[in-house]
């Protein structure tokens, strides 16, 4: 099936599994329909479906609790239980035992595609995908280690600190970004995940709906803002309902189960703040979780470091399925030097196929400037 097709019957899947916003999906597909990085963001479900045609020999290697919809943009900050400022992979809504190959090579094609729309640095795709296989490599042979950016990882918390948010700043941006709703429209599960995460003490002043995200737009997704000791905080919790479950394992476990797995098995330091139940997963916002966009990098030895660092993390996460790292090295072994240059490459094309195709059934909208008057002319 043609991507429209095959977005059609996704969402007809997801809307028995979780109720929809329409409006949000509207603005879901003007994204899409925005740049090819947004399109593979919000397409998940289609990569899980073409990939194994189009890689048939990389579907077959070894099986991890792997990320899924891993792109460039799915790394950030937390913080751990001691407060320390944390940087690695921040999604796992797509989380699934899938070949190990997949996250590599999603990861490298989110550059691929990423290059001409955001990346200021000029790193080749080569150069790209060669720091992120010696990143994973090098991990996989050390053990992992987490990026805890204290007194070791410097650089990375030089970036992370520059590019914290102002609190003031993000709280005005959240709160209009938000639109109330009343506490009976929140389901049940959700208002029980939203109270149990806030602090004792904590009074919660409103809750909303928040459109987030790319691939999660138009699922449910609730917030609960809350006055604590002397300032706000912030709670969401977003319904869960994982593509790859429905194209690479539809007989797989529940999301929840995955999720709480591979965040725990993973080499890892765990938000305190995240929880995840009945299908609902519930987190902290607030303008020490970022993201670190590759493309406000100026720098190619800091883009170059960081996706270095990005496939390092993402060894982190795969190393939790311990009984495949033997596999796994082996596999790489025999595999040819450009294999990974190669299959991000045909799935890069694939992306661009697939999002022309929407693109032309879905064009952008321009909107109109508004005409000046042009100053009348001063008699003589």
């Amino acid at each position: 099936m043609n991507i429209i097709e095959a977005n059609r019957s996704y969402e007809s899947w997801l809307g028995k599994q979780i109720p929809l916003n329409k409006k949000d999906l509207q603005a879901k597909y003007r994204k899409m329909a925005g740049d090819s990085a947004s399109f593979l963001r919000a397409t998940f479900f289609r990569w899980s479906q073409i990939w194994p045609q189009l890689c048939p020999e990389l579907a077959t290697s070894p099986r991890v609790l792997a990320v899924g919809d891993l792109h460039v943009e799915n790394f950030g900050t937390w913080r751990d239980s001691e407060g320390r400022l944390i940087w690695g992979i921040n999604d796992f809504d797509e989380a699934c035992p899938m070949p190990y190959t997949i996250d590599l090579v999603r990861l490298v094609t989110s550059y691929r595609v990423a290059l001409p729309a955001g990346s200021n640095a000029g790193l080749k795709p080569k150069q790209a995908c060669d720091k992120i296989l010696q990143g994973y490599t090098d991990c996989l042979k050390a053990g992992g280690s987490p990026f805890v950016l204290a007194e070791k990882n410097e650089w990375l918390r030089a970036i992370a600190l520059h590019n914290l948010q102002d609190p003031a700043a993000f709280c005005r941006a959240l709160d209009e970004g938000v639109s109330p709703v009343d506490k009976s429209k929140v389901p049940a599960v959700a208002l029980k995940a939203l109270k149990h995460s806030l602090p004792s003490g904590a009074v919660v002043t409103k809750f909303a709906w928040r459109a987030a995200g790319k691939g999660s737009l138009g699922r449910p997704r609730y917030v609960a803002l809350a006055d604590y000791a002397g300032g706000e905080i912030v709670r969401e919790s977003k319904a869960l309902a994982s593509s790859a479950w429905l194209w690479a394992n539809p007989d797989g476990k529940p999301d929840d189960i995955l999720y709480n797995k591979i965040i725990s098995s993973a080499v890892r330091c765990i938000d305190p703040c995240v929880s995840v139940a009945n299908k609902w997963i519930t987190r902290r916002l607030a303008p020490d979780c970022i993201k670190i966009e590759l493309g406000k990098l100026r720098q190619i030895p800091v883009e170059s470091d960081l996706l270095y660092a990005m496939g390092w993390e993402t060894a982190n996460v795969h190393l939790g399925s311990r009984s495949a790292i033997k596999s796994i090295q082996k596999d790489l072994a025999k595999r040819p030097a450009e294999w990974l240059r190669e299959a991000s490459k045909i799935m890069a094309d694939a992306t661009e196929k697939d999002f022309a195709a929407w693109r032309k059934a879905h064009p952008v909208t321009q909107v109109p400037k508004k005409k000046t008057k042009k100053p009348a002319k001063k008699k003589a």
